[in-house]
């Protein structure tokens, strides 16, 4: 049965997904609720117990994998065993051999190798003994289960598949007959699936996540942080990092804040536009970019601030207009999401129309979940809105998380038709039919008095 603590997250996300304040960043009054450490664990691993039982089992079969083995020595994990231990685990002791074996009747059968068992999720099928007899005994659990196609973690073009080592896959090998060494195949598919795919548990509380990583941007781009004339963008940036910390949640990259100007030299060819490391000024627009990661799911988020001048009341009409742009780009884009299409076929696609209706975007578009830069179709690069080999060519498939992140040009009437970008990322997810933005996304300017 679920946690009451679970079931409460779960009606907290829920909420959060459906207050229309977490649309308009300026209407974000309060962060929600973090919890401790201890209470962290057990939505953790009630979810990750969901994911064993009731997802592992369907992408095992999609593979077409019969055995998985997950293999790490203490300090030269993976990112991916992580994902699959329950939580108090800091590291792997000694070499930790994960097995997953597929069943007859759909089930998946997991127990560890290893002298310890794993909480409660892993049993060990070893008494103990030396290094030699154990991976002896990984050797009698394979032949007794006589799977037909083994899946190791070893991949050419996704680093979070290609988590064994080569001295643990020398070992393995020397340690099977030659009969099991030729069943083994890579897991990469059976790897990418499981880190991409998100649960309904999951879906139910990364709303909440969310909410925080915008709440700590609103703040940031508030008199609460920003004196202009005084604040530097370093200044907000490091209060952005440090309100994290004081909250006990992991930024997963630092924090980053620009200003655009007017008077800045700026083309239409810009890549990016945006100078960090100054003084915030009345007039300048500011642009941050935030990561974080909470209940072992991440954020990636860009937003967009405007610091009124002396007598404004409110931002100029044609930055207005330039982020109602910036959110017709996102819908453009969004509205390409279809399942079975690859990030190649939505970049092109988003590309074609947003050049048909004569919007200037660039569009790079990532996955997201147990890390910020996350496996599954890559949509377009900031360096390359071309196609992207390999990681672009992965479908989309249902049930999986994105940074809707990209940027449009256009020119300011006020700032004497000067160019400037709007540069939006915000976090969602496919359901198979629609994109849903997890906490809202901005479509108002943050406004600094």
């Amino acid at each position: 049965m679920r946690s009451l603590l679970l079931v409460f997250l779960i009606g907290f996300g829920f909420q959060a997904l459906a207050n229309p304040g977490f649309s308009q960043g300026r209407q974000i009054q309060a962060l929600p609720d973090v919890l401790s450490f201890k209470e962290r664990i057990t939505p953790i691993n009630e979810m990750l117990v969901d994911r064993l039982d009731n997802l592992l089992p369907r992408l095992m079969e999609e593979a077409d994998i019969d055995m998985w083995l997950v293999i790490n020595r203490e300090y030269g994990e993976d990112r991916l065993f992580y994902t699959l231990v329950p939580q108090p685990t800091f590291a792997a002791r000694r070499t930790t051999l994960l097995v997953f074996h597929k069943q007859a009747d759909g089930s998946v059968e997991r127990f560890s190798v290893s002298r310890y068992p794993i909480g409660d999720i892993y049993p060990t099928v070893w008494e103990g003994g030396t290094k030699a007899q154990q991976w002896e005994r990984l050797a009698e659990v394979i032949a007794e289960r006589d799977p037909k196609r083994i899946g190791v973690n070893i991949s050419k073009d996704w680093a979070l598949a290609d988590g064994l080592s080569v001295g643990l896959q020398q070992q393995l090998l020397a340690n099977l007959s030659e009969k099991y060494q030729q069943r083994i195949v890579s897991a990469e598919q059976l790897v990418v699936r499981w880190l991409e795919t998100r649960s309904q548990m999951e879906l139910a509380i990364y709303p909440q996540v969310v909410a925080l990583a915008r709440g700590v941007i609103a703040e940031a781009f508030s008199n609460k942080v920003v004196t202009p004339g005084a604040t530097t963008t370093n200044d907000v940036a490091w209060y952005i990092r440090e309100r994290f910390e004081e909250l006990q949640l992991r930024p997963w990259f630092q924090p980053y804040v620009n200003i655009q100007r007017e008077g800045d030299a700026t083309s239409e060819d810009d890549v990016f536009m945006g100078i960090d490391n100054r003084l915030i000024l009345p007039g300048d627009v500011l642009h941050t970019d935030v990561g974080i990661c909470y209940l072992n799911l991440c954020t990636d988020t860009q937003e967009m601030a405007y610091v009124l001048k002396m007598g404004e009341t409110d931002i100029p009409e044609g930055f207005k207009v330039a982020l109602g742009v910036g959110n017709r780009w996102q819908d453009i884009l969004t509205g390409n999401f279809k399942t079975g299409l690859t990030g190649n076929e939505i970049l092109a696609n988003t590309i074609e129309q947003s050049n048909a209706e004569g919007i200037k975007s660039s569009t790079y578009t990532h996955p997201l979940g147990f890390v910020g830069h996350a496996s599954g179709p890559t949509i377009g690069m900031w360096d390359n809105q071309g196609p992207t080999p390999v990681q672009g060519d992965w479908k989309l498939y249902p049930n999986t998380g994105y940074a809707i992140e990209g940027n449009i040009a256009t020119r300011i009437p006020e700032w004497n038709n000067q160019w400037v970008q709007i540069k939006l990322e915000q976090s969602a997810v496919f359901d198979g039919n629609t994109v849903w933005y997890l906490a809202g996304r901005q479509t108002q300017w943050h406004l600094i008095r």
